[in-house]
């Protein structure tokens, strides 16, 4: 595959991510305080994005091997490392607080006692994820704007 090719593929996938991380953050200041059942309903618009995982972890792959492409070139490949390292912390805050969140409440289907510490979690993992996806934007625009061409 081309640099060019790997490059563009990181780029729109970084990209991909970072909608549904951005939606998320722009919608919590009118969800983090919405009543039980209306958060409930709210939460309800989500069935389904599960599958978007797919373009997280091709996001991931796409910037790692642009990484490794580019290993000869400090300045680019710096960036796409750093790109790629937002991808594992992204997972991390997604497995380690959305996820759960997602879990105790069977996707936001119900509501336990502690709905509300829940959507704290998930509402604020899903920010600063976005702030994650942003830099591994920048990150990899950064890195295809900084390499030299084979």
């Amino acid at each position: 595959m081309s640099l060019r090719v790997i490059q563009f593929l990181a780029v729109v996938l970084t990209a991909l991510a970072l909608v549904p991380t951005g939606a998320h953050l722009f919608e919590l200041p009118n969800k983090i305080d919405l009543p039980r059942d209306a958060y409930l309903t709210v939460q309800g618009v989500y069935a389904g994005w599960a599958w978007f995982g797919i373009v997280d972890l091709a996001a991931l792959i796409m910037n790692v091997v642009l990484a490794v492409r580019l290993r000869r070139q400090r300045r680019a490949f710096s960036f796409a490392v750093t790109a790629a390292l937002c991808f594992v912390v992204f997972f991390a805050i997604f497995f380690t607080w959305t996820f759960p969140a997602n879990q105790a409440t069977a996707n936001w289907t119900t509501l336990p006692d502690n709905w509300s510490e829940l959507r704290q979690e998930w509402e604020y993992s899903h920010a600063v994820n976005a702030a994650v996806m942003f830099i591994a934007l920048v990150s990899v625009t950064l890195s295809v704007i900084s390499a030299k061409q084979d």
